[in-house]
């Protein structure tokens, strides 16, 4: 994937957290408040991209090539977001 160690380092870490929430969200222990959780855990992962290539829509490029695997995932992830936050929202007293 051409990914820095840095970058492939935080890819798997960012990939077990979401699979941990996941695992939380399957099981007894979970509360409508981890949807906020779960909301700015995706958040602070689109941030974290943008921290460690750049604040500019040129963090969603490798080598000049537009990296379809960065756009897909931040998507996914802002998509996540709003989702969790409806379902927050829908599921309060």
């Amino acid at each position: 994937m051409r990914f820095s160690q840095t970058l492939g380092t935080l890819f798997i870490l960012n990939g077990l957290g979401f699979l941990g929430g996941i695992f939380l969200y399957s099981s007894r222990y979970w509360r409508p408040e981890l949807f906020l959780v779960a909301a700015g855990y995706a958040i602070v992962t689109i941030l974290a991209l943008f921290s460690f290539q750049g604040f500019s829509l040129d963090a969603f490029y490798m080598q000049r090539n537009l990296n379809p695997l960065a756009v897909v995932s931040k998507v996914s992830e802002a998509i996540l977001a709003l989702c969790t936050i409806y379902l927050y929202r829908t599921s309060a007293p």
